[in-house]
């Protein structure tokens, strides 16, 4: 299959949307895998880091067993009598809900009395950790209600996620508001929007939602557990509050935020603080995000092909875009998680904007190289990349539709090839015009020709391929290019037959002819098999100027002749003389020859023989 066929064919298949494809199928793949989870919570950190710090709820309080209060009433666990004093000192004041994020599991000879204050106080919430362990039977009979303390953190140790449902037992949050709230516990799980709970787990009856972390746990108001019940706290502070009581050390219950280092009772604090809130962090289902991931890989397929932004071929663009999308979509994961607590993916869609820009890239450098390695043996590296970049130009949905232009033709042939040819072997005759060929070949596209076809030993090129050209000045350059060209084959085949005689082979001589007029180039050929070619009175006329070498010899030391249209084109740098006319058949004029004498001296070198 040629080269025209091929891209023929390429174009017909070329659909910008390809790439976009792939990447998506390999994205929503890593997605199902797991292979993004890593980079989101990287990203879910830097967008914790990088909002504004929410405002914790003013109703939230917390009362801390800390090192003071260790210190005062010794090491853990201490006499159930410190809470009943704590009990008694909060009954000074109007809690809201009072919950304990310690568990009672162990029987006391002061349970009796707690269980008495636990009841007066008639707001007081325990904990508990499932159902082998929950509070004696004397403190969950008085309590007003029963909260699990269950946490997991994720595998990274940064706790993301908050059970607020296990085996029926609402989170010690949810049980908070319920006193608090004067809801049932399952009222307030059916005011979670869908989009917080991380998954359902039917089998194992209990549920995760996604902890929107306010600001820094310094913005909650925390009081030593000792302070409270010596009296020096005033008990107007906690009127209307929420407390969660327990331990702010993080040697003793240590968790971690996307913000700093906690204890557990910060974790149900800010549950707390969701619901009150009506904030809990929501995330897109896996069907929205493999939507989006798609949508994304295939927009970005078509921006980064020729087709969108990339066909203004400016690498300054394509560096902004490259870099523009990518923060753009940033931004706007920025904007929803802190205006609208919505956690949307950030590594995976950022990841799918390079990955498809890549395989774009990868399978543009595929099909340029596949390009060039065709294009190299017609024409030059460089007219091949112009090619490539002005491609549309001259392919129209996979066809390659004619076009009328001005161009410069040149046919050169082997004089006496039949005698040479009857004389050496077959392998030898190829590989000596092979030799030729190359040679000869090298030289047009040195100088911006295309090889249009090989006819046997004769060659025919086009200069003005494949683009129209423009301009007078244009076409002028493409007849200076021809006659360039063919000085240097010229001297090339000098040293070429140099080297033939050194080898004992026979020693060529060529003939030149050029003309420039208006031809029509496209594809020519049937469905099967088609070539793209030049064709026209412009390379008929070409063609009947070179076989007249074999009978014009003076003034012809280069074998080349022109006819007056190109000569007009190049008197200002060639010199030339008129060597004869040509009667063409159709034609009233005859067409005059000229031959190439060479270059015309410049001024500066005038000068200096004089």
């Amino acid at each position: 299959m040629g080269f025209r066929q091929w891209l023929q064919g390429y174009l017909k298949t070329h659909n910008p949307l390809f790439p976009g494809a792939i990447a998506a199928l390999i994205s929503v793949t890593m997605g199902l895998g797991g292979a993004w989870q890593p980079l989101e919570r990287l990203g879910y950190g830097v967008l914790f880091n990088l909002r504004p710090e929410l405002k914790w709820n003013p109703r939230i309080t917390v009362i801390a067993i800390d090192s003071k209060s260790l210190q005062d009433y010794g090491q853990f666990p201490w006499s159930r009598d410190r809470y009943v004093e704590l009990l008694d000192a909060l009954n000074n004041s109007s809690p809201a809900a009072i919950g304990f994020d310690i568990l009672f599991l162990d029987p006391s000879p002061q349970d009796e009395s707690f269980g008495r204050a636990i009841q007066a106080n008639g707001k007081t919430i325990l904990a508990s950790a499932g159902p082998e362990e929950e509070p004696l039977p004397v403190l969950k009979d008085a309590a007003a209600a029963i909260g699990h303390i269950l946490h997991e953190p994720d595998s990274d140790g940064i706790s993301r996620q908050g059970t607020v449902w296990f085996n029926g037992i609402p989170t010690l949050s949810l049980a908070l508001l319920q006193v608090a709230e004067n809801q049932t516990p399952e009222t307030l799980f059916n005011q979670i929007p869908p989009q917080a709970i991380v998954k359902p787990y039917p089998e194992f009856d209990f549920q995760n939602v996604w902890i929107n972390w306010p600001g820094k746990i310094q913005q909650v108001p925390t009081y030593s557990f000792v302070d409270v019940v010596e009296g020096r706290v005033p008990p107007d502070v906690f009127d209307n509050q929420v407390v969660l009581v327990g331990f702010v050390a993080t040697g003793i219950d240590r968790k971690i935020s996307p913000l700093q280092p906690i204890t557990g009772v910060y974790v149900h604090a800010a549950i707390l603080d969701n619901g009150l809130e009506g904030r809990f962090l929501k995330r897109l289902s896996p069907v929205m995000t493999g939507v989006i991931l798609i949508g994304i890989s295939l927009s970005m397929s078509w921006l980064w092909s020729d087709r969108g932004l990339m066909r203004f071929g400016l690498a300054q663009l394509q560096i902004a875009a490259a870099v523009g999308f990518p923060l753009a979509w940033f931004a706007i994961a920025l904007a929803a998680f802190t205006w609208g607590n919505w956690w949307i993916p950030v590594a995976a869609p950022i990841g799918t904007m390079l990955l498809a820009g890549i395989i774009v890239q990868l399978r543009d450098r595929y099909e340029k190289q596949q390009l060039m390695q065709l294009f190299a043996k017609q024409i030059s590296p460089e007219m091949a990349r112009v090619v490539w970049d002005r491609r549309d130009e001259i392919f129209d949905q996979g066809d390659l539709p004619p076009q009328e232009l001005i161009a410069t033709v040149l046919f050169m042939d082997i004089r006496s090839f039949t005698t040479i040819s009857e004389s050496l072997p077959p392998r030898e005759l190829l590989s000596w015009l092979n030799d030729y060929l190359d040679a000869m070949s090298e030289c047009i596209m040195e100088h911006g020709g295309v090889i249009d076809k090989y006819i046997g030993d004769a060659i025919m090129a086009v200069f003005g391929l494949p683009f129209p050209r423009q301009n007078p000045e244009e076409i002028q350059a493409d007849a200076m290019n021809a006659i360039a060209a063919c000085l240097a084959m010229d001297a090339r085949l000098k040293e070429l037959n140099q080297r033939m005689k050194a080898e004992g082979k026979p020693l060529i001589q060529v003939g030149m002819g050029i003309h420039t007029g208006p031809l029509i180039a496209g594809s020519v050929g049937g469905k099967q098999r088609a070539n793209y070619s030049a064709i026209g009175d412009t390379v008929n006329v070409a063609a009947r100027v070179e076989p007249l070498n074999k009978e014009i010899v003076a003034y012809n030391l280069y074998h080349l002749l022109v006819t007056e249209e190109t000569y007009n084109y190049v008197c200002d740098r060639y010199q030339g003389v008129r060597v004869t006319e040509l009667h063409l058949r159709g034609k009233q004029q005859e067409t005059i020859i000229y031959s190439i004498l060479g270059e015309r001296p410049d001024e500066d070198s005038l000068n200096s023989s004089v």
